[in-house]
This record gives structure tokens, C-alpha cells and sequence, in this order.
């Protein structure tokens, strides 16, 4: 009798790792915009339009974001194919943390709770840029910290 053990499943394609920090740039600045309007109706529509963003990274992945498109359209024929590929999984982890964030001060807001938003967007703005400036994924920190503390049983 032979063993066998279990395949692991298969790795996704890689993907280019500017597009994130791209994206992440692009979000930065709508956030600070947000920041800036304050606790009004149009920095809620605006943290709401991210947070969709947020919704279709999180769904889709990062490279179906339409900053991914911008990326994608303008910027990498620009500069070329990258050196190496990243796993997409953390960056879309970091979608979703993303999503959280923005979607609380969304659902606050249309609460009345308008002293939410610019909160939500600053928390949001911190991570953003931290990725776009310094290349720190917050989120996709968050995610190979969490697959390190699962158990090993799990793991595979």
C-alpha cells in the first residue's frame, strides 16, 4: 500500500507588483481628498466610489480594479515588464481590510454619523500610502501573518 499525500493547490499567476502600488498611489489621493472635504455628502460619495473600488479588488483581485486598467493602459508600456511576479492572493487580502475600513465609515455615514467618514478615510489614507511610498502592504502583512499562525494541518 502506497501513500499519497494530499496536492496542494496550485499557486496563481503572478502579477505584476507596481500595479498595486499604483493602484494603492491612486487610492492615497482620493482618500486625502476625502480627508479634506470633511464630514460632508461629498466626501461620503466619494469614500464610496473607493470603497467599490475596494469591493471589485476584494471580489476580483487587483488586477481587475479599474486603477489596474489605468496601470495596465498607461503606465506599464511605459516602463516595461516587470523583474519578478507577486502572489496576488496578499494584495487582494489587503482589498478586503480595505473594503472593511472604507465600508464602515460608508455604512456610518449614511448613518448621519458624517464625522465617520474623513475617520475611515485617513485610517484607509495611512495604509494607501504607506504601500504607494515605502512599498508596505499593511494588509498583505496582516495576510502572511495570519497564514503563519494557522496550524500546520491547515496550512496544506
Amino acid at each position: 500500500m502506497t501513500e499519497t499525500t494530499p496536492a496542494r493547490p496550485a499557486r496563481p499567476a503572478g502579477i505584476d507588483p507596481r500595479g498595486p502600488r499604483f493602484a494603492a498611489g491612486v487610492t492615497a489621493v482620493l482618500l486625502a481628498v476625502v480627508v479634506l472635504l470633511g464630514a460632508s455628502t461629498a466626501a461620503l460619495v466619494l469614500l464610496a466610489v473607493v470603497a467599490l473600488s475596494f469591493l471589485l479588488g476584494a471580489l476580483g483581485g487587483t488586477q481587475r480594479t479599474w486603477q489596474a486598467w489605468l496601470f495596465r493602459s498607461f503606465v506599464r508600456p511605459r516602463i516595461g515588464p516587470p523583474s519578478e511576479l507577486e502572489d496576488p492572493r496578499p494584495p487582494r487580502f489587503a482589498q478586503s481590510v480595505g473594503l472593511v475600513v472604507t465600508g464602515a465609515g460608508v455604512a456610518l455615514g449614511l448613518a448621519g454619523v458624517l464625522a465617520a467618514v474623513p475617520w475611515a478615510a485617513g485610517i484607509a489614507f495611512a495604509a494607501a500610502a504607506l504601500n504607494a511610498v515605502f512599498a508596505l502592504c499593511l494588509g498583505c502583512e496582516m495576510y502572511l501573518l495570519l497564514r503563519r499562525l494557522r496550524p500546520a494541518a491547515v496550512r496544506q
